[in-house]
């Protein structure tokens, strides 16, 4: 065992025991995060804009700041990335995070000296957990694999921009780059099929201990490798794989598929980046959901997901949210975001300590019918019921068809890509609308209230789905194809495409 290896132990239980002082003390945590934030913003624009020199308390925080998506910010960036100085937060970003927008195109998110840091630790820390409860090692001496961005930047501007795994590349630690993998060559490469194939190049004949990344591109990532080998599963080219680190969409649907492929039943740690800031990681193999970083730059709100669409929906800080209800997460961030829906929905899983899951997106869910099915509840089913048939799928879509014809009621069409394309779906149908009924009892009181048909399954061609996403220039990196609709302009584009 190396120096490395075994001097991680320490540094995890060094790290650990300052989690838990913190998170022992999660109100007080969130109260000094949250004065200095104001503290240090008050002489910015948005404080001057927003009184910030008579905040005091949270209560009048909610009072002069109101909830802001990109759009409500972009004045602001706009003013940044022409060279401002002292916009959102002291100074100017030394980064601008680009991410796929909607109604304005692309977001340029800041990234801050105070607020990068945090990217980088929090990764790390999810990391040192892992090895402070497990005590296990091994994997430290071996190569590492962070499936991601091209770490290339656009410095024609005032500001460096790129996306946030790009960036975060430049700030890998010197201690982790002997064993990273893949090059700087093959990560600058943007076309991502010809990536993931130089990518199989460099690490088919190492011994790969640690992967990284979402699970779609991972699950396209280990088919190309065992397509180019004579092997059956990863297991066998990477004997020692023993750790796999994901975000990003949830893992579960993907679950039984991916260990096929591995060949067994690898440890994972899910995490929860975003451009916005490192929001939670895992930091238990034995309990449920993330734990939510609340020593991070970041001060959090929340509005429940059934109010938020109304006039004034209730803000609330940490200490009055309850278990198992839905919110859509707020933020307040040492990058310079105020008020800021980043568009996730959580839910808690535990309070002591503070710990959650993502529920889905605010914006994607389905209730053409007054449903309102969320992300969650149709990847729990495709889970349960792909585990229960043994059919496996690759990857699915759910949206509403209002007018299937004259004489039949509307339905919700799920499309799903299959690992074996002919698999029965008869049972696999029945069980999916049936546990959909049990996890929504909207859904239920339609059906059994004669207003939706059984749900209805449109078989998707191998590879449809990556076709699709490359068609909108979205196959690879952060991206992740939306699970449900409200609509179908995603599911009429697919359709069409194949």
């Amino acid at each position: 065992m190396s120096l490395k290896a075994n001097l991680s132990i320490p540094f995890a239980n060094f790290i650990r025991r300052k989690t838990i002082k913190w998170a022992s003390n999660p109100i007080q945590t969130q109260e000094k995060v949250f004065q200095s934030l104001i503290k240090k913003a008050k002489r910015t624009q948005f404080g001057k804009d927003h009184g910030f020199d008579k905040i005091n308390e949270y209560d009048d925080f909610k009072k002069n700041v109101p909830i802001n998506d990109y759009e409500g910010l972009k004045g602001y960036v706009d003013r940044i990335r022409a060279g401002e100085k002292n916009v959102l937060w002291p100074g100017i970003p030394i980064y601008l995070s680009k991410t796929s927008g909607t109604t304005s195109g692309a977001k340029y998110i800041p990234i801050t000296k105070e607020s990068i840091p945090f990217h980088i630790n929090a990764a790390r820390d999810s990391i040192l957990h892992y090895i402070a409860e497990t005590g296990k090692i091994e994997f430290v001496d071996g190569k590492m694999i962070f499936l991601q961005g091209s770490p290339e930047l656009d410095k024609s501007g005032m500001i460096p921009v790129g996306r946030l795994s790009g960036i975060v590349a430049h700030h890998v630690p010197n201690y982790l780059q002997k064993n990273r993998l893949p090059s700087l060559t093959t990560n600058c490469i943007n076309d991502w099929e010809k990536k993931v194939d130089a990518i199989c190049g460099e690490t088919i004949k190492e011994e790969m201990t640690l992967i990284s990344g979402i699970p779609p591109w991972i699950q396209m990532y280990f088919e190309k490798l065992i397509e180019k080998s004579d092997k059956k599963t990863i297991q066998e080219i990477f004997s020692s794989f023993s750790l796999f680190i994901y975000g990003g969409v949830n893992y579960e649907p993907y679950r039984q598929t991916m260990e096929k492929l591995i060949g067994k039943r690898v440890d994972s740690i899910e995490v929860y980046p975003a451009s916005e800031g490192f929001i939670a990681f895992q930091d238990s193999q034995k309990e449920e959901g993330m734990l939510l970083l609340l020593n991070s730059g970041i001060f959090y709100e929340f509005i429940e997901v059934d109010e938020f669409f109304n006039e004034n929906p209730r803000r609330m800080s940490l200490k009055d949210v309850e278990l198992d209800k839905n919110y859509v997460l707020i933020l307040n961030t040492n990058a310079g975001l105020w008020g800021y829906n980043i568009g996730d929905t959580v839910r808690f899983v535990s309070l002591k300590p503070y710990r959650i899951v993502v529920s889905g997106r605010i914006k994607h869910f389905t209730s053409a019918f007054g449903e309102h099915v969320i992300a969650e509840e149709v990847e729990r089913a495709i889970s349960v019921v792909s585990q229960e048939t043994g059919i496996e799928v690759v990857e699915f879509h759910l949206a509403p068809q209002l007018h299937p014809n004259e004489e039949s009621l509307p339905f919700h069409e799920w499309m799903i890509e299959l690992k074996d394309p002919t698999a029965d779906l008869e049972s696999f149908s029945s069980l999916l609308n049936q546990k959909m009924m049990e996890y929504n009892t909207y859904y239920k009181d339609l059906i059994d209230g004669k207003m939706l048909q059984d749900l209805k399954i449109t078989t998707i061609p191998k590879g449809g789905f990556q076709k699709y996403m490359k068609s909108k220039g979205k196959l690879g990196g952060q991206n992740k194809l939306p699970r449900l609709a409200n609509d179908r302009k995603l599911a009429d584009e697919l359709l069409e495409l194949i």
